[in-house]
């Protein structure tokens, strides 16, 4: 069944190019699929137009045209009396739906109940049934952010043992959030999902390197930027988030990963809120390390 939810609010980064989703940090991933609400007016319709389509449909299997045909029996005349319309204003039918960019994951067929009938004021007992929680979880699902390409100096072309300072300006990093909405079956929640960048890790793309911070890790700044802008005057200083290539790429180059951590936050109806696993986003950009010339006399 096509989901009720609606995704909004800053889906991309500001000031850089949407590149990338999150991927969290550890075995913690966003659900694939979820139970939201639907009216009796709203469920009686689906199922009729399904049984309508599947029976009609030319060539259509007869296994289908018989399952569609329990359904409408079950919720019809069956278990229950006409799609409890009668009890319209007393209840919901909560639905399976499934992330349509994931359904053919096995995560996505953990959903399996049968649309089942919730009396208001009551939490449906399931997993993964429509809460701001879980909306928080599927927004961070839909997070856009910039590419993560630093700024180098030297830029494209480096020197052996010559330190090369990189950072990421302030207007480019910020925090980025998407709003999670659900309005459907008298139930009306929300939840944003904020993502703030904390973070740079620099993968050089070769052993024979030194990084700084020796961690490869770059923290932000109080400004929102990461790392320092090279300026004249600074050759003799170490950079505070950089590299040092102690080889040559000779013809190639090396691969280096640039990767941002974000921290992520969310907030929902009724004042709720809390924090999500962390997320990760990083590019590969090629960088060229050539040895130092000298002219001997």
């Amino acid at each position: 069944m096509e989901s009720r939810i609606t995704f909004s609010g800053s889906t991309r980064g500001r000031g850089g190019t949407t590149s990338g989703s999150l991927k969290p940090v550890g075995d913690w991933t966003p659900p694939a699929c979820w139970y939201e609400p639907r009216s009796a007016e709203e469920f009686a319709r689906y199922v009729e137009d399904m049984y309508e389509t599947t029976v009609n449909a030319p060539g259509q299997h007869s296994y289908a045209k018989t399952s569609a045909g329990v359904t409408r029996h079950k919720y019809k005349e069956g278990e229950y009396e006409d799609y409890n319309l009668g009890k319209k204003d007393e209840g919901n039918w909560w639905v399976a739906v499934r992330d349509p960019d994931r359904w053919m994951e096995p995560a996505a067929q953990l959903c399996d109940e049968e649309p089942f009938w919730v009396e208001n004021g009551e939490t449906p007992d399931v997993e993964n049934a429509v809460t701001p929680r879980v909306l928080a979880e599927l927004a961070y699902n839909r997070v856009q952010l910039p590419t993560t390409e630093v700024t180098l100096a030297p830029t494209e072309t480096t020197k052996v043992n010559l330190p090369t300072w990189a950072w990421l300006d302030r207007t480019t990093f910020k925090d980025v959030s998407v709003t999670a909405s659900l309005n459907a079956g008298g139930v009306n929640v929300q939840a944003t999902t904020t993502a703030k960048p904390v973070s740079l890790r620099l993968d050089p793309g070769t052993d024979d390197a030194e990084t700084y911070p020796a961690s490869g890790e770059c923290l932000i700044n109080d400004d929102g930027s990461i790392g320092e802008p090279y300026a004249r005057g600074k050759a003799d200083r170490t950079p505070p988030c950089g590299l040092t290539y102690l080889r040559s790429s000779g013809n190639d180059t090396f691969p280096l990963q640039a990767t941002v951590t974000w921290e992520i936050t969310w907030t929902g109806t009724g004042g709720v809120g809390g924090e999500l696993p962390d997320g990760t986003f990083g590019s590969t950009q090629a960088v060229t390390v050539q040895e130092i010339q000298s002219v001997n006399r």
